[in-house]
């Protein structure tokens, strides 16, 4: 949504935002299912039984498709064979590892050249996504793909924890539904087409947070979905005012990796389980949490490879199985992941599904206000045609922001202004400085976070002093 659309959607009353929030959900609700998802649903819970043998075999047949479809109708990677078999390269195209590593910069530079030619984007779903360093990424999907990956979401998600989508549900997204500045509720909107109560994480200072708890009275909200972060803070503040009128049936934590006491404290908090789960906008590979707290990939998704690995740790190269209309070929997604070594082993859950043994995820830092709000990610303020090569946001202390960018051609002083003004949008009254640099500095990995905070712990989580409660007891 474009800054002027924002700031009209801002102005409505709280009614007509969720008037606005439902016609979107509406439209969602026509991309993501229709009388096939019931079928698609059990087809991907009967699949969670087979054995290693028909996975494999199934894997490989789609594998196979998927990179001849790519070397052949796919723009990007058909120029890249050709080029390969002038200079005389003639190894094969159906044999994975003969395949370049695909990095984030050539899709985001070209993304159209990466639709088979046989798709017209205009018909197609598009996603949006600002990515972790603060360039802009176009993805397309089909209405089928979009189907399938959503019954996958249904049966590995909702179904494996007793809901599912007609139930009423709540999500902490990194959508501003009010300006930062206004103190007043509501700072939700009611989705009433896909049953949804979206909630701003960016109100969540210690004394709004009680607001939160009562809309989810209020709309009777069966689960939650969120960031990590992001239902950490209100679970802290349930723990804090003993608050016991806030039960889920199960929260589920996306976007952001899930520590030990952030589980423990959300599980008291809202009395139920906790399930982690791994995604992203490109759908080249995801996973969930079964009840016995094992992380199980989602074959039909993508094919995992592990790179540059230490002690069996390393990143993730991701071969998308499910959009086979924009493949992404051994792309490097950006996570760190430990994948299980006995592929074929069922685990106490029932599933054959292959497991992942650890996930490191993209371990961005939580910002905090001051007023105590944590701000998970602030993607927005890069988000659309932002002339950027790459930008970092650096938390020197409560009150001051520093942003390292690198400007690309048409950067102008305007889009500067407007980096700093969105940042303070989301983070309140702060300074932003805003540094130009040629390059944001790299971890020793090669890798840059894009966000950092130079904050102390105690001054981060002042509130977590004398925190107790009985599961940590």
């Amino acid at each position: 949504m474009n800054q002027t659309l924002l700031r009209i959607y801002h102005s409505l009353p709280a009614g007509a935002r969720s008037m606005v929030a439902t016609g979107r959900g509406a439209y969602l609700r026509y991309w993501r299912y229709n009388r096939a998802t019931e079928r698609l649903i059990d087809a991907a819970l009967e699949r969670e039984t087979w054995t290693a043998k028909q996975w494999r075999e199934w894997r490989e047949n789609r594998l196979e498709y998927v990179l001849h479809r790519a070397a052949t109708k796919v723009p990007y990677y058909r120029s890249q064979w050709e080029a390969r078999r002038r200079k005389g390269d003639r190894r094969s195209w159906s044999l994975l590892e003969n395949w370049e590593i695909l990095e984030k910069d050539s899709l985001r530079n070209h993304p159209e050249a990466f639709v088979a030619e046989d798709c017209r984007t205009w018909r197609m779903f598009a996603e949006h996504t600002s990515g972790t360093t603060a360039k802009p990424i176009v993805l397309w999907r089909t209405r089928e793909v979009q189907q399938a990956w959503y019954a996958l979401l249904e049966a590995r998600t909702r179904y494996w924890y007793g809901i599912s989508r007609r139930d009423r549900w709540g999500i902490f997204g990194g959508q501003l539904i009010v300006p930062v500045a206004k103190r007043k509720p509501p700072f939700w909107t009611w989705n009433a087409a896909l049953n949804q109560l979206y909630m701003s994480s960016f109100h969540l200072a210690p004394d709004l947070i009680d607001y939160y708890l009562d809309a989810l009275k209020e709309y009777r909200v069966r689960s939650l979905l969120g960031y990590s972060s992001a239902l950490y803070s209100v679970a802290q503040a349930i723990v804090r005012s003993e608050r016991r009128d806030v039960k889920m049936s199960v929260v589920v934590t996306n976007a952001e990796p899930l520590s030990e006491l952030q589980r423990k404290v959300i599980a008291e908090a809202f009395q139920c389980p906790v399930r982690e789960t791994y995604g992203s906008a490109e759908i080249v590979g995801a996973a969930s949490e079964c009840e016995q707290g094992r992380m199980h990939q989602w074959p039909e998704v993508g094919f995992l490879e592990v790179a540059n690995a230490e002690n069996a740790l390393g990143e993730l190269i991701c071969t998308g199985l499910l959009n086979a209309d924009m493949p992404l070929i051994r792309y490097r997604i950006g996570d760190r992941a430990t994948l299980a070594s006995n592929t074929e082993a069922v685990c106490e859950c029932g599933r054959s599904l292959p497991q992942i043994e650890s996930l490191e995820g993209r371990m961005d830092d939580v910002l905090v206000t001051r007023d105590g709000r944590q701000v998970g990610r602030l993607d927005p303020a890069f988000k659309g045609s932002m002339p950027l090569h790459e930008a970092q946001i650096i938390q020197e202390s409560l009150d001051q922001v520093r942003v390292l960018y690198v400007p690309a051609p048409g950067f102008t002083g305007i889009d500067k202004t407007l980096i700093a003004r969105m940042i303070k949008e989301y983070m309140g009254d702060v300074d932003v400085v805003m540094e130009e640099v040629a390059q944001v500095p790299r971890e020793p990995n090669g890798k840059f976070r894009a966000v950092l905070s130079k904050v102390s712990l105690k001054e981060r989580r002042p509130q977590e002093a004398g925190l107790t409660i009985n599961s940590l007891q």
